[in-house]
C-alpha cells in the first residue's frame, strides 16, 4: 500500500485548502486510523488531527474550528480540510495510517508530505 499526501499550495492567510491522503496499491483498502501532522520550518513536528477507528475525529486545539478531518470511503481518501489559515499554518502536512488489506491485514503507513505555505 502506498500512501500520498497532495493538495498543498501557496495561499493568502484567510484562505482555504484542502489536503488529501490518498492509499492505494490494494483492491479493498479500510481506514482504522488516521492522523496529520505537520511540521514548521525550524520546529518539531507536531500532531494536527486523527480519524479516529470508530468514524470520530479529534483536531489540536490550536486548529479547532478552522480544521476538520473526513474521509471518502469510496476513493481511500482521508481529508484535512483547512479553513481561516494562518501564517503559523505554514509547514510540511504529513499524513499516517493504520490500514487493513486483505493480504496484509492491519499496518502502519506513512506518507511524504505536502508544502503549505500562508503568506500574510
Amino acid at each position: 500500500v502506498q500512501l500520498q499526501a497532495s493538495g498543498g499550495g501557496l495561499v493568502q492567510a484567510g484562505e482555504s485548502l484542502r489536503l488529501s491522503c490518498r492509499a492505494s496499491g490494494s483492491r479493498r483498502i479500510i481506514f482504522n486510523t488516521a492522523t496529520w501532522s505537520r511540521q514548521a520550518p525550524g520546529k518539531e513536528r507536531e500532531w494536527v488531527g486523527t480519524l479516529n477507528s470508530g468514524g470520530s475525529t479529534n483536531v489540536a486545539d490550536f486548529v479547532k474550528g478552522r480544521f476538520t478531518i473526513a474521509r471518502d470511503i469510496d476513493h481511500n481518501t482521508i481529508y484535512l480540510e483547512m479553513n481561516n489559515l494562518e501564517p503559523e499554518d505554514t509547514g510540511i502536512y504529513s499524513c499516517n495510517a493504520n490500514i487493513w488489506t486483505a493480504t496484509d491485514g492491519s499496518r502502519e503507513y506513512s506518507g511524504q508530505g505536502t508544502q503549505v505555505t500562508v503568506s500574510s
